[in-house]
């Protein structure tokens, strides 16, 4: 793992998606002089993939600015408490507060049309002899839900290169949330139709987080990687500080 001066910026991917949602961030800031991380998240439970990101954290050799995108902010809520976490930023995010769910954080406000827009998939759940489900978003509405700004060959692929999200991610309460100790910036996308912008602001809010907003879909850091950048940069500032 990187080791520098500067903090090593972690990109911590949300649902229905991998690390490649962030193509036009991670050249930004490599040309900035940042090393970067981006892992793959496994989708499989928030209390799993929380400690999975927080182990790829710990093998990073100095401090960390770490970045979660849409569920990708409920993990990074969990993961940030590790030591070397100086700063987090969450882009179209949940920011989940201590025992509470994605799923209700989102129940408290109204459906957005990435409700009606799920598909539920049986898969088999280790040796259990439940079944598990897994969401991902029907293929024809994706581009519409998540990507109503980005170019339509590139969300046309997004499409059907999901990485589905155990459906029990949305109801596993977090343990911990680092925007207590840590300081933490946040991004509302505010035509987003997947995680609702008050649902994003409401959890920047309550974390009294320096807070930025820009007009975009869901997935900003392909519609505006500017933005997303911006943000990432003030957040390294003020560690570096």
């Amino acid at each position: 793992m990187p080791r520098t001066d500067n903090p090593t910026v972690v990109l911590v991917h949300g649902a229905f998606a991998d690390a490649s949602g962030f193509a036009r961030v991670i050249p930004a800031l490599i040309a900035r002089g940042l090393d970067v991380v981006a892992p793959a998240v496994p989708h499989r439970g928030l209390l799993g993939d929380s400690a999975y990101v927080a182990s790829i954290v710990r093998e990073v050799d100095g401090p960390v600015v770490l970045v979660g995108h849409s569920y990708g902010g409920a993990v990074i809520t969990v993961a940030g408490v590790e030591d070397n976490v100086r700063a987090l930023v969450f882009v179209a995010g949940y920011a989940l507060d201590e025992g509470e769910s994605v799923g209700e954080l989102q129940g408290g406000f109204p459906d957005s049309d990435l409700a009606t827009a799920l598909v539920r998939t049986p898969f088999p759940d280790g040796d259990s002899v439940a079944a598990g489900a897994d969401l991902s978003v029907g293929i024809d509405r994706f581009p519409s839900v998540l990507a109503a700004d980005v170019d339509p060959r590139v969300a046309a692929v997004l499409a059907v290169s999901q990485r589905p999200l155990a459906a029990r991610a949305c109801a596993e309460q977090a343990p911990a949330a680092a925007w207590r100790t840590k300081a933490s910036w946040g991004l509302v996308a505010t035509a987003d139709r997947a995680v609702d912008p008050e649902a994003q602001r409401y959890g920047y809010r309550r974390a009294g987080m320096a807070v930025a907003e820009v007009d975009s879909s869901h997935l900003v850091m392909l519609a505006h990687p500017e933005r997303v950048v911006e943000l990432i940069e003030e957040a390294v500032r003020a560690t570096v500080r």
